[in-house]
């Protein structure tokens, strides 16, 4: 079997573990079984690193003999979301198809799991000695309120262990990033935006719906969520590290844009109110979104709702 294959299995093993996250309920025996399986793939890592646990979070030390500086902590977590919609292959299968290992979390984000593991353990099978203590850590709750990483952010503090460099997941390597930026590009994740869930309400007198009055709750909230849709209240701000990555997909890019994108501190005015306009996702890096996930109205098909609300999340 070559190293790929075995790579390949290895990550179809972890991804056949169901390991969604649902906030506000701790499901132990879910993880305590992807831990399990973890300890079968890898397991000079497990003999090796010295093995903390805060709930079902993971915290592993490779300590140094000799510390020469502070210590390196590779981060990647252990859950995913929920799998809903139509899938190619079942979402957790992990089927081994079409030169890719399939379902979720080979992306969000197991693979990197995956990686930082089988890496410790070739390195330890090698012999390599670190110059610093290193540690993995892998939450079971990023994907909801994140206790575990609070928990272990708490242990580092409370034992005075200050990191010299922390790795988390950040972005891919992926072909045309941005319209006519033409070649591969490594997207590093170096900033990361924060969240925030909102529930908007409309109240009402309520009554039969054979007989409905004008403006009720569910309309008024529609109204609402298109206005937002047709002009968004955020405002765009282009960062230093944004500027930093157009400037560097400017040269590959032709014409005015890529010349644009090139001095893009210069044109910073122009590319936030451009940017938005011609492409969604570039445009989520300088602005804050609104997007709206869940509703709610009456509980009858022929009742008018007293109170209706819409759930949107930033």
């Amino acid at each position: 079997m070559t190293r790929d294959n075995i790579y390949a299995e290895k990550l179809s093993r972890m991804i056949q573990c169901e390991t969604i996250s649902v906030s506000g309920v701790r499901n132990q025996e879910k993880f305590a079984a992807f831990h399990s399986v973890l300890e079968s793939l890898f397991p000079t890592v497990f003999r090796t690193m010295e093995r903390m646990e805060f709930g079902d979070a993971l915290l592993l030390k490779w300590k140094a003999k000799n510390p020469k500086g502070e210590p390196v902590l590779l981060m990647s977590h252990q859950d995913v979301v929920e799998a809903t919609g139509e899938w190619k292959h079942s979402p957790f299968s992990g089927d081994i198809a079409e030169g890719a290992v399939w379902g979720r979390g080979t992306v969000d984000t197991k693979g990197s799991l995956f990686c930082i593991f089988q890496a410790f353990e070739e390195l330890i099978d090698e012999g390599y000695k670190p110059d610093v203590d290193l540690y993995i850590a892998s939450g079971a709750d990023e994907e909801t309120d994140k206790t575990g990483a609070k928990a272990t952010a708490e242990y580092l503090k409370a034992n005075g262990i200050h990191l010299q460099m922390l790795m988390d997941e950040g972005g891919m390597i992926i072909e045309e990033p941005m319209k006519g930026a033409e070649g591969r590009f490594a997207m590093i994740g170096c900033l990361e935006k924060g969240t925030g869930n909102y529930r908007f309400v409309a109240h009402d007198k309520g009554g039969h719906s054979s007989a409905p009055g004008k403006n009720t709750a569910l309309p008024r909230l529609g109204a609402f969520m298109a206005e937002i849709e047709k002009k968004n209240p955020f405002t765009a701000k282009m960062n230093d590290t944004t500027k930093e990555m157009f400037k560097r997909l400017g040269p590959h890019i032709k014409g005015p844009l890529g010349f644009v994108m090139k001095h893009a501190g210069f044109f910073s005015p122009l590319l936030e109110k451009a940017i938005p306009m011609v492409n969604h996702t570039a445009g989520a890096m300088i602005r804050t979104t609104l997007a709206f996930t869940m509703a709610k109205g009456s509980d009858g098909m022929n009742v008018l709702p007293e109170k209706a609300y819409v759930i949107g999340n930033l």
